[in-house]
């Protein structure tokens, strides 16, 4: 921080207080925006494959659609609050958004694969920003008894738009065509842009001119860029196997470190590592990351094993995975409102047991378990998912100050990114590697002259009997991978409980600073 930021963090917010013309239509204009921002994370996933066949490139160069977004976010993530200081919420909040728009035009009209790679390398640059101001704007426009429902919409926005990319991103792109699922973005982006301007017109930001931090710069954007791309590439690359993935290790170590120990030094840091004195702010990210690189998991598994295991398909998988977002959508204005009567942790520990609860429940499951039942699975999860991001999330910016809520809410939300890679990467390798040692153990007392396992030969394949040897190895593959699959779920359970010690770390009270900021 600098030392005009220090001199001045005991006075309260000047833009404490502000009410704009119309409360509902600022956050609908801010919820929209967020909305749009947190589905396009998703929503191109299950389009690549008719992405890379109209624009001539392999699936591998596909791939680069979601990395190159991943990667330019993250680095943009914890510089929202330089941003914020340089350039105020409101504006940096209109300049991101109509950027988002220009960066989805963009990708929409892209006739190669390298320009649409450099369009959403740009969309997931300015996106960064946006979801951890519009958090900080909705907290200081919203009156003190009423921000836990400020919180809980963008929690339900949070939950809601990843569940819902791979869906719409579908159905677009099998009824329309692959470019549409950016172009819906320019609409949306400019009515949130032209909406929060004019309702937030003259509410008060105290601006700062912090100098340029170049050295944090470049090595964020030198070492972040290189974990993620190799947390992306990991798995293709058999991991330390392979050379690129141990250069892309060092290269992110050194870096990171030199970024570390600059920024905890330099007077005036690009990011702000010294809001981790708060010690909700410590406990609450932490709980945070944990929870939602669990629950990232299970978003990421679930799907993969419908469709690798079951036989599903990419449509029918997203409807057996979709009734996660029901319970948060019906329940989270209940939450916003009744939350904050109770203390945040038992919410949040109840949340946690929940979703503990229904992994078990998934590392019992089976070949034969049947729509119904994981449907059912999926909907008790939201029950979990529901009562664990606004408690968690309001712990977290509780004890910060009110002109540091947007950098938090920038650290916080990078850090959880962060998460999410290491838990996509980790996981699928661990599913992949358990499969491999099942696959091994289940095998190991099977002879070809075994007169049972002729007998099963036989009886897969008739008078073929390499057809049937190649069905028998593809039942216990299918059964090796099973396995796996029940150990991790089992090992998401336990994580899901180990959270509930972070959260008690944290101290009461959770009102937000701006809050008693904006009752005086």
């Amino acid at each position: 921080m600098s030392a005009n930021a220090a001199t001045v963090g005991a006075v309260p917010a000047p833009q404490a207080g502000f009410q704009p013309p119309s409360l509902a239509l600022a956050t609908i204009g801010l919820a929209l925006a967020s909305f749009m921002q947190v589905l396009d994370t998703t929503i191109a996933n299950v389009s690549l494959p008719a992405i890379s066949g109209n624009l001539g490139a392999s699936a591998n160069q596909a791939t680069w659609v979601i990395t190159s977004f991943a990667v330019s976010n993250a680095i943009a993530l914890p510089l929202t609050g330089f941003m914020t200081r340089r350039f105020g919420e409101r504006k940096l909040f209109m300049w991101a958004t109509l950027a988002f728009v220009a960066a989805s035009l963009l990708c929409g009209l892209a006739n190669s694969m390298g320009f649409l790679v450099l369009a959403r390398a740009l969309q997931g640059f300015v996106a960064g920003p946006m979801y951890p101001v519009t958090q900080a704007l909705l907290i200081s426009i919203y009156p003190p008894h009423k921000r836990g429902q400020a919180i809980a919409l963008l929690a339900m926005v949070t939950v809601v738009a990843p569940i819902a990319g791979p869906i719409l991103g579908g159905w677009i792109t099998d009824n329309y065509s692959w470019e549409w699922i950016f172009f819906i973005n320019i609409p949306i982006g400019i009515f949130s842009s032209v909406v929060v301007g004019r309702q937030l017109k003259g509410r008060p930001e105290r601006l700062e001119k912090p100098k340029m931090d170049y050295i944090g710069l470049a090595t964020l954007v030198l070492g972040v860029g290189a974990l993620q791309i190799l947390l992306d590439l990991g798995n293709d690359e058999d991991w330390f196997n392979s050379t690129k993935i141990v250069m892309l290790a060092v290269v992110a170590v050194i870096a990171l470190a030199v970024f570390l120990i600059w920024e905890l030094t330099d007077r005036d840091p690009i990011v702000n590592l010294r809001l981790f004195r708060h010690r909700n702010f410590t406990a609450g990210t932490i709980a945070m990351v944990t929870a939602y690189a669990a629950f990232f998991s299970v978003g990421l598994l679930v799907p993969l094993w419908l469709q690798r295991n079951l036989g599903y398909t990419a449509i029918w998988a997203g409807y057996a995975t979709a009734p996660i977002g029901i319970l948060p959508v019906l329940l989270t204005p209940f939450v916003g409102l009744y939350a904050a009567r109770f203390d945040l942790r038992v919410v949040a520990s109840f949340a946690f047991v929940v979703m503990a609860f229904t992994s078990f429940v998934r590392s019992s499951f089976n070949l034969d378990v049947d729509f119904q039942h994981v449907a059912m699975v999926q909907l008790w999860q939201g029950l979990g998912v529901a009562l664990f991001f606004m408690p968690v999330l309001t712990i977290l910016l509780s004890d910060l100050e009110p002109h540091e809520i947007a950098a938090g809410s920038g650290l916080a939300t990078f850090v959880r990114t962060l998460g999410g890679s290491f838990a996509a990467s980790l996981t699928t390798w661990a599913w992949n590697q358990r499969t491999i040692v099942h696959h091994a153990q289940l095998t190991e007392h099977i002879g070809a002259y075994d007169p049972v396992v002729r007998q099963a030969v036989d009886a897969l394949g008739g008078a073929d009997t390499q057809r049937g040897a190649v069905m028998l190895n593809q039942m216990i593959s299918q059964q090796a991978a099973q396995i796996g699959f029940n150990e991790i779920f089992h090992l998401l359970g336990i994580m899901f409980l180990i959270v509930i010690a972070f959260v008690w770390i944290a101290k009461p009270p959770f009102a937000a600073k701006a809050s008693s900021a904006a009752a005086h």
